[in-house]
C-alpha cells in the first residue's frame, strides 16, 4: 500500500528545508492501511497508533476499540487524524494490549488490523555495550567486520560508530527478549586499506546515560610471525636438573603448525621432535617445552619452529649440561706427572701431596699446585672440556701419594698416584739409568693400577658349596652361544642413558631383532674406548652369565650382542621409567593410600618417615632406562602411565616382582650381591626388573657401603628413597645394636603384615629368615587381601586374621623345595 506521508528534504551548508505531502490511495475494499503492528511507548508519553485510512471521507466516524471487544480502560484519551491515525495521550501501563481502529461506511463496520501497544517504564539504567576482542589484525585487501552488542531496557536508545575510516557500512539487528532490547550493531569494511588502521568506538545511549566500547584495527601489508624468548637463548643446566624453555609468539594469520627440534652434538644422531605445551589468545601464543632431569645426551641445540599460511619463523636455544669433572692420572715413565680431566664448565686442577698410604683426597693435605688455567686439549660445542695439567716428577718427594683434584662449579673429583723410593746413585751408570727408569715406571704403573676401581661382574654362579663356603663358576669358562649375535649395522644409537668410569648404556633402535621387519627400542651396554683387556673380559663374562641364566619377566633380559668386528655391545631390554629408586622418589608426593588404618596405626613420633622426600636426586652411575620428556607427541603416549599416582597395590606389586626375580636367580644358583632399588628398573606396565650395571660402581666411595677389611656391608637400603636409620652414625656401635636386635621402625604406608615380613628377614637366626619363594607367597597373600578389601570397601585391622603368618606360611605348599636349589642353601647367611 502506498498510502502515507512523503517528505522532501534539502540541506546545504547554511540552511535546510522540508516539504511534505500526504497521499491517499482510495480502495473501497481496503479502508485501512497499517504499516506497523507493534508500537512501544514509555509510560506517561503520547503515542501514535498508525491506522491510516485510504480516503479522507472514511474518517468521519472513526473510533478506537480493544481487539477482544472489551471496553477501553478508564481515562483513555485519544484523537484521530486522517494523516497520522489515532494518538493516545499520557499512556499508562494498564493501557497496554491489542487495539483496532474502526469506521462505518454505508452502514458497514470496517476494522483495521490489530496493533499491539507495549507500555514500558522510563529507563532507570543506561545501556550495556560489549565488543569483540580488543585488537584485530588484517592484511591489506581483507574484509573486516566488528560487532557491537547493546542491551537496552527500553526502545528509546541510540547507537553510533566513531571512526576515522571512510568506506564503512553499519547495520543494526534488534531483538526483544525478556523485557529487554538486544541490538547487534555491525560495522563492516569490504576491503581494508592501510588508512583504515586505528580505533573503532561504538557509542550507545538512552535516557539514563551512555556507554561505549572500543576496538583497535591494525592493517599490515603481509602476514607475520614474531618470536620472543622468555629465557636467555643460551642456558647452562646442571646434570639431572629440570629446564623450561618458553617462547612468546605474535602471529597473523593464525599458526597452522609448530614444533621443537633437538639436535644432539653427537655424530650420526638423529634430531628429536617435541610439540611443547601451547596456549593461545587473540593473535598471540605461548609455547613451553618442559625438560625434566636433563641427561648428557639432551644437551645441544633446541629450535622452535612456527608456521602460518603466510610465513614461518624459528628461534634457537643452546643448552649446555654441566657436570662434575672426571679425572685420571695415567702412570708414565717420563719426568712429569700428567693429570687429565674432563667436565663442563672447564675444570681447574689442584695437585696435593698426601701421606704414603692414603687412598682418597682430603682437603687438609698439602697443596702443591693450583693450576687454574690448565692446557685445553679438547673444547667442542655442547661437550665437555678436556684439560691436562703437568706436575714435574723431579719435584716430588720420596714415598708419597700424590692426588690430582679436578674442580668446577658442579663439584670435584680426584685420582691418586703413589710415588716410589728414589735413591741417589753416584756416579750414574749409563746402563743402570734406563733400568732404574723402567723399574720406577713399572712400579708407578703397578701401584696406580691397584688403586684404580675395577669393573666387576656382581652376579656369581655357584658351582659347589660346603657350609658357608662357596665355589663359584669362572664366568670366562662359560660357553657363548652364537645365536645371540646381532649385526652392528642394524643398531641405530640414540642418547646416553647413563655413563660411568668404565662405560655407558645407550638407548638404541634395533632393526630386525627377533623378526626381520621388527623395530625395537633397546638399551646397549658398552665399554669406553680406553677399556683394557680385563674390562673387556669382564663385560664378556657378564654377557655369558646373562645368556646362561635365560629369560625371566622380572630381570632385565639379554636380547642380543655384538662381539665381532668392533667393541663388545650387550643388547638388553629397554626399561622406560628408569630405576625404581628414582621412580619412587618422583612418585613420593602422589602416593594414594586408601586404607585409613595405615595412618592411624603408625607411631607419630617414629624416626622413619617417607612423605618428606627430596625431589632432586642425581646419580652419575649407569641407569638402564630413559625418563620420558613431557611434550613430544610420541613420548606423551609412552609416559602416560608414569603420570598415574602410586597406591599400596603398586608398592606390594613391586615387592612381589623383585622377590620373584630373586627367586629365579636363586633357582639358577646365582647370587646377585648388590640388590637395591637403584639396581631395579621399571618397564612398561610398571613391571620391576632386576639388573646389574657394573660399569660405574666404585664401592670404595659409595656412601651406601662401609668398608672394613675386605668386606663391604650395605648400610642404606633406601625404602621409598629414604634412609632407614635417620640420624644414626654407621659405626661399630651401630653394628652392635643391630646384632642385639635393633630394627628400624615400621615405614609409612607399610601394612602390618609387610612389616612382619621385614622383621622375619632381619631375624638374627639365619634359619628363621624366609626364602625368596616364601616372600613371594607372603606378598601374594597380602595382595589378594588388599584386592578383597578394595572390593568390599571394608577396612582391615591388625586384629583380623587376614594377614600372612610368617611362621605358618613357611610350612605351606608355596615353600620352595630344597631340590629346586641344590647348591644355593637357603637361610644360611650369618650377619658379621
Amino acid at each position: 500500500m502506498d498510502t502515507g506521508t512523503y517528505k522532501c528534504v534539502y540541506v546545504n551548508s547554511s540552511d535546510k528545508g522540508v516539504a511534505s505531502v500526504h497521499l491517499f490511495v482510495r480502495d473501497p475494499d481496503n479502508v485501512w492501511y497499517t504499516p506497523t503492528f507493534r508500537i512501544p511507548v514509555t509510560r506517561g508519553d503520547n503515542v501514535n497508533l498508525p491506522c491510516l485510512i485510504t480516503a479522507p471521507e472514511y474518517g468521519s466516524r472513526v473510533t478506537l476499540i480493544m481487539d477482544d471487544a472489551s471496553p477501553l480502560s478508564p481515562g483513555t484519551n485519544y484523537s484521530f487524524s486522517t494523516e497520522k491515525g489515532i494518538t493516545l495521550y499520557n499512556v499508562q501501563r494498564h493501557q497496554k494490549g491489542y487495539y483496532r481502529c474502526q469506521t462505518v461506511i454505508n452502514g458497514r463496520i470496517k476494522k483495521s488490523s490489530r496493533i499491539r501497544l507495549i507500555v514500558e517504564e522510563a529507563a532507570e539504567k543506561p545501556v550495556s555495550v560489549t565488543m569483540d576482542p580488543i585488537d584485530h589484525v588484517r592484511i591489506v585487501g581483507e574484509p573486516f567486520e566488528v560487532t557491537c552488542r547493546v542491551i537496552s531496557p527500553s526502545h528509546k536508545y541510540d547507537i553510533k560508530w566513531v571512526t576515522a575510516a571512510k568506506n564503512v557500512r553499519s547495520t543494526k539487528i534488534p531483538t526483544f527478549v525478556d523485557e529487554n532490547y538486544f541490538i547487534n550493531a555491525v560495522l563492516s569494511i569490504p576491503a581494508v586499506t592501510l588508512e583504515d588502521s586505528g580505533k573503532y568506538t561504538c557509542v550507545a545511549n538512552n535516557s539514563a546515560g551512555f556507554k561505549n566500547a572500543s576496538t583497535m584495527l591494525r592493517v599490515v601489508e603481509r602476514g607475520y610471525i614474531l618470536l620472543t624468548p622468555v629465557q636467555a637463548t643460551s642456558q647452562e643446566v646442571a646434570l639431572g636438573e629440570d629446564l623450561k624453555l618458553q617462547v612468546q609468539i605474535e602471529a597473523y594469520p593464525k599458526l597452522v603448525s609448530w614444533h621443537w627440534e633437538h639436535k644432539s652434538p653427537f655424530k650420526n644422531s638423529e634430531s628429536t621432535k617435541f610439540v611443547g605445551e601451547m596456549i593461545s589468545g587473540n593473535n598471540w601464543y605461548n609455547n613451553t617445552l618442559f625438560l625434566s632431569r636433563l641427561q648428557e645426551g639432551e644437551r645441544g641445540l633446541y629450535t622452535f619452529y612456527a608456521i602460518n599460511n603466510e610465513t614461518e619463523a624459528s628461534i634457537n636455544f643452546s643448552i649446555s649440561v654441566k657436570w662434575s669433572a672426571t679425572v685420571w692420572v695415567p702412570a708414565n715413565d717420563s719426568g712429569n706427572l700428567h693429570c687429565t680431566a674432563a667436565g663442563y664448565p672447564a675444570p681447574r686442577i689442584e695437585w696435593y701431596q698426601c701421606p704414603t698410604y692414603s687412598d682418597r683426597y682430603n682437603e687438609d693435605y698439602k697443596l702443591l699446585l693450583n693450576d687454574s688455567s690448565p692446557q685445553v686439549m679438547s673444547m667442542l660445542s655442547f661437550q665437555e672440556v678436556e684439560v691436562v695439567s703437568v706436575l714435574p716428577f723431579q719435584d716430588l718427594g720420596a714415598n708419597f701419594t700424590f692426588c690430582c683434584v679436578a674442580v668446577n662449579r658442579e663439584g670435584n673429583t680426584s685420582d691418586m698416584l703413589h710415588s716410589v723410593f728414589k735413591h741417589v746413585m753416584a756416579p750414574p751408570n749409563k746402563l743402570f739409568s734406563p733400568i732404574l727408569s723402567t723399574c720406577v715406571g713399572t712400579s708407578v704403573t703397578g701401584i696406580s693400577f691397584l688403586q684404580k676401581p675395577k669393573y666387576q661382574v656382581r652376579w656369581k654362579i655357584i658351582e659347589a658349596c660346603e657350609g658357608n663356603n662357596y665355589i663359584f663358576i669362572d664366568p670366562t669358562q662359560l660357553p657363548y652361544n652364537e645365536k645371540w649375535e646381532f649385526p652392528r649395522n642394524n643398531l641405530q644409537f640414540g642418547k646416553t642413558l647413563g655413563a660411568g668410569a668404565f662405560g655407558k648404556v645407550v638407548e638404541a633402535t634395533a632393526f630386525g631383532l627377533g623378526k626381520e621387519d621388527s623395530v625395537l627400542k633397546v638399551a646397549v651396554k658398552m665399554l669406553k674406548s680406553s677399556a683394557d683387556t680385563d674390562e673387556q673380559e669382564a663385560l664378556m663374562s657378564e654377557l655369558k652369565i646373562m645368556s646362561h641364566l635365560g629369560h625371566h619377566e622380572n630381570i632385565v633380559n639379554l636380547l642380543g650382542a655384538c662381539t665381532y668386528g668392533g667393541p663388545i655391545l650387550v643388547i638388553t631390554e629397554y626399561c622406560r621409567y628408569g630405576d625404581l629408586l628414582n621412580f619412587l622418589r618422583r612418585k613420593a608426593e602422589s602416593i594414594i593410600i586408601q586404607d585409613s588404618s595405615l595412618d592411624t596405626s603408625l607411631d607419630s613420633t617414629a624416626d622413619y618417615k617417607n612423605i618428606d622426600l627430596e625431589k632432586k636426586y642425581i646419580r652419575r652411575g649407569v641407569q638402564g632406562a630413559v625418563l620420558g620428556r613431557g611434550k613430544s607427541s610420541e613420548e606423551e603416549v609412552e609416559t602416560r602411565e608414569d603420570l598415574r599416582p602410586l597406591n599400596l597395590a603398586d608398592l606390594l606389586q613391586f615387592s612381589s616382582q623383585v622377590a620373584q626375580g630373586m627367586a629365579f636367580l636363586a633357582s639358577k644358583n646365582c647370587i646377585h650381591r648388590d640388590l637395591a632399588a637403584r639396581n631395579v628398573l621399571v618397564s612398561d606396565g610398571r613391571v620391576a626388573k632386576i639388573c646389574d650395571f657394573g660399569l660405574a660402581r666404585d664401592i670404595m666411595n659409595d656412601s651406601n657401603y662401609v668398608v672394613k677389611g675386605n668386606l663391604c656391608r650395605p648400610t642404606s637400603y633406601h625404602p621409598h628413597g629414604k634412609s632407614p636409620y635417620p640420624g644414626m652414625v654407621v659405626n661399630s656401635k651401630f653394628y652392635s645394636m643391630v646384632k642385639q636386635g635393633y630394627q628400624m621402625a615400621r615405614p609409612d604406608f607399610a601394612p602390618l603384615e609387610m612389616y612382619t615380613i621385614m622383621q622375619a628377614c632381619w631375624s638374627l637366626e639365619p634359619t628363621q629368615r624366609p626364602t625368596f619363594d616364601q616372600i613371594c607367597c607372603f606378598i601374594q597373600k597380602e595382595l589378594e587381601m588388599h584386592k578383597e578389601q578394595d572390593q568390599t570397601n571394608l577396612p582391615s585391622t591388625a586384629e583380623e586374621d587376614s594377614g600372612c603368618d610368617t611362621s605358618g606360611c613357611c610350612e605351606e605348599s608355596c615353600e620352595q623345595e630344597q631340590s629346586g636349589q641344590p647348591l644355593l642353601k637357603s637361610n644360611n647367611y650369618q650377619f658379621c
